[in-house]
């Protein structure tokens, strides 16, 4: 593939060589550092003039600190003359930020959408965005790829009586990720309603659908404290539910999500490599990842080619 550079930021480098390997390249060249006032320092350490140019950079751990990473390279890229700078952002950063839900509050997600516009990204990757609308936040093109096939295909590898499971959505949002993994699977979904009594109140949860005797999937796009789906489990399993899985496209896990999950009672926790997973499995036996880095390289391979993108909605590369 010429004309194509592949850089990574330090957010998820894993993945990053998983990209390039799986194209077939090495990962170019860039140094990053900070100087002693904590300011971010990025050097690219090769020509990208006249470059297809990918940088793969992850909304995750230190969240400010990757974002403003990520923005000064896509500038260096930018100002050294690369042709076309794409930023891939497998989870994207302040996602849950999309809407003014009350006064005075921030939308995130519409700054950072700007921010990455004027740093000179001419085009976005992502994957399972909080929000869809996000894509509109953006006058350039957005590619929001889905884990959505992976996630099928996870299922029937991996759990043997998954034509008599139920597909569990853990809230109301997640209503239609929910219906669309059931259609595919043809099998049975559930809705877990949250009740406010009021607010800081712990919330009670209704269950509308049945799942007695069966094997429950709860699908969210992602966890973060896992307060919400370990709540929805003992739910589940109160409502005669056989065994519970969870899989989260983002596996944020922070603060006491891991114990939440070792003491929890799930079968197993599947989320993605979007976010870093290997200290986390390591800490918990019950936690498993599908890697989604396939994908992310299909795609930049189909957007150097000027192929559709669109095939990888419904089918995992091979």
């Amino acid at each position: 593939m010429p004309n194509i550079k592949i850089f990574s930021g330090t957010s998820n480098p894993e993945v990053a060589e998983l990209v390039a390997n799986r194209l077939g390249l090495k990962l170019s060249s860039v140094i990053t550092k900070k100087f002693s006032n904590q300011e971010t320092c990025v050097e690219i350490g090769e020509s990208v003039r006249g470059e297809d140019v990918y940088i793969i950079q992850s909304g995750c751990g230190e969240v400010n600190d990757m974002l403003m990473e990520l923005l000064i390279m896509i500038n260096a890229c930018k100002i050294a003359s690369a042709c076309r700078v794409t930023a891939v952002i497998p989870c994207f950063p302040y996602a849950r930020q999309d809407k003014k839900d009350k006064s005075r509050a921030p939308i995130s997600a519409k700054l950072v959408a700007n921010m990455l516009s004027v740093s000179g990204a001419d085009h976005i990757m992502t994957m399972d965005l909080h929000a869809s609308q996000i894509q509109g936040f953006f006058d350039i093109p957005v590619d929001n790829l889905y884990a959505e096939p992976a996630v099928i295909k996870w299922i029937k590898e991996n759990i043997a009586e998954w034509r008599t499971a139920v597909v569990v959505s853990p809230d109301a949002g997640g209503a239609k990720r929910v219906t669309s993994i059931a259609d595919r699977l043809n099998t049975e979904f559930a809705l877990i309603h949250k009740e406010r009594k009021k607010a800081n109140e712990v919330d009670s949860m209704v269950l509308v659908g049945d799942v007695k005797d069966r094997i429950s999937i709860l699908v969210d796009d992602m966890a973060d404290t896992c307060g919400t789906i370990c709540l929805a489990c003992d739910k589940l399993i109160e409502a005669g539910s056989t065994k519970v899985y969870a899989i989260l496209t983002h596996g944020i896990l922070s603060g006491p999500a891991v114990s939440r999950i070792a003491k929890s009672n799930f079968e197993a926790v599947v989320v993605t490599n979007t976010i870093p997973q290997a200290e986390n499995m390591k800490n918990c036996t019950k936690i498993q990842c599908i890697d989604i880095s396939a994908i992310f390289a299909e795609a930049i391979r189909r957007t150097h080619h000027g192929e559709s993108v669109s095939y990888l909605f419904y089918n995992t590369p091979i």
